[in-house]
């Protein structure tokens, strides 16, 4: 008898999956309204117009807004039945928050580590490396430039091996060779089981290969 085909495997379940998100800020227009996605492995790129609410999306997703309505599961993780696990699972910082100013990039990684038990501190310096910031690991942030403090903010976010990574203008302020390191960078990041990375505006990342593309409507109201 001829052999029975052989159903293809199902495709993996996504790692965030956001359903039916509804969310406006005080007094504006509704920026969302029943926004569902489905966040598989690897990197995807969010994109959409000045205003869209790229910023705030991410934002949503890492727990800092409350949506008006809709669900959020990160992983199983259900942000309102167990916040400090979904947390845990996922990274996401601002290297321009002045909360980090009196820190070195090395008072980032331990803070961030305590925050993620498997953040890997070589491959940490090897981002540092990469990103030519070993140099400056003795200053304080509010000594470094726009672009050195997302530097060290990005050599954490890699290697933090977090579920979620969430990235906001990665590239912002970064020279031609750190662009070049960062694509490389995460095209090792995305080959990493269950693994997912979502950049929001990520100028000259367009073609890393196997991203994936969320494109945002139009420019409401908020950011």
């Amino acid at each position: 008898m001829p052999a029975m085909p052989t159903a293809p495997p199902a495709p993996p379940a996504p790692v965030l999956q956001a359903q039916a998100l509804c969310f406006a800020y005080p007094g504006q227009p509704a920026l969302f309204t029943h926004l569902s996605i489905d966040l598989p492995t690897g990197v995807t790129l969010l994109d959409g117009d000045t205003g869209s609410g790229k910023t705030t999306l991410l934002r949503l997703l890492a727990g800092d807004l409350r949506a008006d309505s809709g669900r959020l599961t990160l992983d199983g993780l259900d942000p309102a039945a167990d916040p400090v696990a979904y947390r845990r699972s996922l990274c996401a910082f601002d290297p321009r928050d002045p909360a980090w100013d009196d820190l070195t990039p090395a008072g980032l990684m331990a803070a961030q580590r305590a925050a993620h038990p498997g953040l890997d501190e070589s491959a940490w310096q090897r981002h540092l490396d990469g990103f030519g910031l070993s140099p400056h690991l003795a200053k304080p942030f509010y000594a470094l430039s726009t672009g050195s403090r997302r530097k060290a903010g990005l050599a954490v976010a890699l290697a933090s091996g977090a579920a979620l990574t969430l990235l906001d203008e990665p590239t912002a302020g970064l020279d031609a060779g750190s662009v070049a390191y960062l694509l490389r960078s995460l095209a090792e990041a995305a080959r990493q089981p269950r693994r997912a990375l979502l950049l929001a505006g990520g100028h000259g990342l367009a073609g890393l290969p196997g991203a994936g593309l969320i494109t945002l409507p139009g420019a409401l109201a908020g950011g």
